[in-house]
């Protein structure tokens, strides 16, 4: 396997030249990070290479740094990460850019490149809010086209904005604000001195 990876990082270093701010290897993957300017021509580079051929994305996705780990984040607070595949040389390579902008994060779309981008996309902008310049169809896939925020951020509360319900006499669902109590939920502690020994 780490002959493999050799192989594989001096392929992405000769292709890629100066366009990765970093390229880690951890648990037997690799993880291109690049600036938000060079992400699109480094995706199409790692596509078009014939010594990388990575033709097919399998997964793409955002994440929110905020309180990354339970430690405070220094850096840009929203990232999309890509896991690409080359069937032709069967390896694996992760792909990560960060949004420069924590208020409006945007990040250029990579449908153009890889047709299977496009619902991904979808559900990073629907659930973190991430904006994909360049996406044809970008609205939400898994929430309501009503819907206030993206539920996957950190900051976004437990129970939400509004809540939805259906009103007989109107025939109709409405929306509402919230009214469910915030409460804490404490774990049952179990304090038997004989608990899980033998009977």
């Amino acid at each position: 396997m780490t002959a493999k990876l050799d192989t594989l990082q001096a392929a992405l270093g000769a292709s890629l030249g100066d366009a990765p701010t970093s390229i880690r290897r951890d648990r037997g993957e690799l993880t291109i990070e690049v600036a938000p300017d060079r992400y699109l021509a480094a995706a199409q580079r790692l596509r078009d290479d014939p010594a990388l051929r990575f033709e097919q994305l399998i997964d793409l996705c955002g994440v929110d740094y905020a309180d990354y780990k339970n430690q405070p984040w220094s850096g840009p607070r929203f990232a999309v990460v890509v896991h690409l595949l080359s069937l032709t040389h069967n390896w694996r390579v992760r792909l990560k850019v960060f949004a420069p902008d924590d208020d409006l994060p945007v990040v250029a779309s990579v449908t153009g490149l890889w047709n299977s981008a496009n619902w991904f996309e979808r559900e990073a902008f629907d659930l973190f809010g991430i904006v994909f310049e360049g996406h044809l169809d970008l609205r939400r896939i898994l929430t309501d086209y009503g819907f206030i925020g993206h539920p996957m951020r950190k900051d976004f509360p437990v129970v939400g904005h509004v809540e939805m319900t259906y009103d007989a006499e109107q025939q109709r669902v409405v929306y509402q604000p919230v009214t469910i109590e915030p409460r804490e939920i404490t774990p049952r502690v179990v304090r038997e001195d004989n608990y899980g020994g033998s009977l």
